[in-house]
């Protein structure tokens, strides 16, 4: 399904629908790397709904990776409100300090401070010095548990996400999976999410990524038009909060019909 919203931005031809589903279904890489997704079983109590984006995160490791470029593991760091991900390579050893620098150069200097970052009870996490920086900070630990796995179990969808993406396309000696982790993250960014009905990109800047020549082509008269170019931005600033709402909306029907499913 979202191979074909994905396609549907740009193109169209009759029959696409089940010439695609057709096409991926008889994918061997799909269906040898690709795991079967069920609701995680659990005492459910979602998460509070974020009031706008990177005001909370979650946080998770993905360890023990084949070395590449030096690098063992990831940092897999989503915002709860938009589910934009950042993937960024790391090692085993990484120590508390590290990781705070990580969440500098990554994630405060663009995004701002969150609200709030919710993780499991990693050793790294729960060290005084992240307990002292995030008191400084004024950003809240939410940590999950064992009885309640959803606090961090959006991550670990990401994760499933991203280990299968690197699984189709690293190399037979798995070595190679650092220069794959960019367009990883892309991949998953520029992909309709089930909760928001948008693409991270969409959420976050208001329009999905363009990388076809023809976009530009097309578009460039209108970008050197002074008038289009305030159009265009007085139109997004208005739909912003428009989009926000309905963000929180989207989620918040996504919540209640995980929960009735698995009552």
């Amino acid at each position: 399904e979202k191979t074909l919203k994905l396609i549907k931005r740009d193109f169209y031809w009759a029959g696409m629908n089940q010439f695609i589903k057709d096409y991926v279904s008889s994918c061997q890489q799909c269906s040898r790397n690709k795991n079967i997704n069920h609701k995680k079983f659990g005492l459910l109590k979602p998460l509070s709904i974020p009031s706008g984006p990177w005001n909370s995160l979650s946080r998770d490791f993905i360890t023990q990776l084949p070395l590449s470029n030096n690098f063992d593991s990831i940092v897999v760091v989503v915002d709860r409100f938009s589910k934009m991900a950042i993937f960024i390579p790391t090692y085993g050893t990484i120590t508390a300090l590290d990781l705070a620098q990580i969440f500098i150069s990554h994630v405060f200097s663009k995004h701002g401070l969150p609200v709030s970052i919710v993780s499991d009870k990693g050793y790294l996490f729960v060290s005084s010095f992240w307990t002292q920086l995030c008191q400084q900070l004024k950003i809240s630990r939410d940590l999950s548990t064992a009885f309640h796995p959803e606090t961090d179990g959006q991550t670990e969808r990401v994760n499933r996400i991203l280990e299968q993406y690197l699984l189709m396309y690293v190399s037979y000696h798995q070595d190679n999976w650092y220069t794959w982790l960019p367009l990883a993250e892309f991949s998953y960014n520029n992909a309709e999410h089930s909760s928001t009905k948008k693409s991270p990109f969409f959420t976050i800047y208001g329009r999905n990524p363009s990388f076809d020549s023809i976009h530009i082509s097309q578009d460039s008269q209108l970008r050197l038009n002074p008038y289009f170019s305030r159009l265009t931005c007085w139109k997004f600033i208005n739909r912003t909060p428009i989009s926000t709402a309905s963000c929180q909306r989207r989620i918040r029907v996504s919540n209640k019909e995980i929960q009735e499913v698995c009552r």
